[in-house]
């Protein structure tokens, strides 16, 4: 059953953020993608027993680091100063990749332009003069992670869905997302299609009408 939210508006990215670190399990190894997934690391409770894995070569990363705490050598993926938790280890590049691809981590975040019904990424090229194509490490953690949540905003600018029946732009993973976190709603991929788990500032029959994917 879907809970709606109709009591406030859209989710801000720091609310996003603290949504998707509830819904982590307790004990798992994490993949935080660059840019707003990195957001999550400040909302996860010390006792939660999350591990941070960043494919630069950390295991144990922390929070981002504030005042006194940063150190432009502890950095993560994203070139963001972090904190390190207790425990924390180091690697080379290439062992980093190997745990990505290796199947070790629980779950990763990652930002997307797209995911389709039936679970596709695509989050590195939309193909637009100009953009640079860059698909780093997210074709390893789509397919190498046990679980894909992907963070963004349901709408781009021009007000086209990012949920969409089929992707359009080039595909990062198949078949690989398992949930979608966005401003106003979450939705589970699944074999029986996209099911909306919650809602925020939206009711599910006035989102249903702005997208071209059908919602259980």
């Amino acid at each position: 059953m879907t809970i709606e939210h109709l009591d406030r508006g859209p989710l801000d990215k720091i609310e996003l953020a603290a949504v998707i670190a509830r819904d982590i399990p307790q004990g798992a190894y994490v993949n935080l993608g660059i840019g707003q997934p990195t957001l999550v690391a400040d909302h996860l409770s010390e006792d939660a027993g999350v591990v941070l894995h960043t494919e630069n070569g950390m295991l144990g990363m922390g929070r981002a680091a504030v005042g006194d705490e940063i150190d432009q050598d502890l950095i993560n993926a994203g070139k963001i100063p972090v904190t390190e938790a207790p425990g924390a280890a180091y690697f080379h590049h290439a062992d980093s990749f190997a745990m990505m691809r290796g199947g070790h981590l629980d779950v990763c975040v990652l930002g997307a332009f797209q995911v389709s019904q039936r679970g596709d990424l695509a989050n590195w090229h939309t193909g637009e003069p100009g953009a640079i194509p860059a698909v780093g490490g997210a074709m390893d953690l789509a397919t190498g992670a046990r679980q894909v949540f992907v963070m963004m905003t349901l709408f781009a600018k021009d007000g086209t869905p990012k949920l969409v029946p089929e992707c359009t732009y080039p595909l990062t993973g198949v078949g690989c997302v398992s949930r979608v976190y966005t401003d106003v709603g979450t939705f589970q991929i699944g074999r029986d299609g996209v099911l909306v788990l919650e809602t925020y500032g939206v009711s599910l029959p006035a989102l249903q009408e702005r997208l071209a994917v059908p919602l259980g």
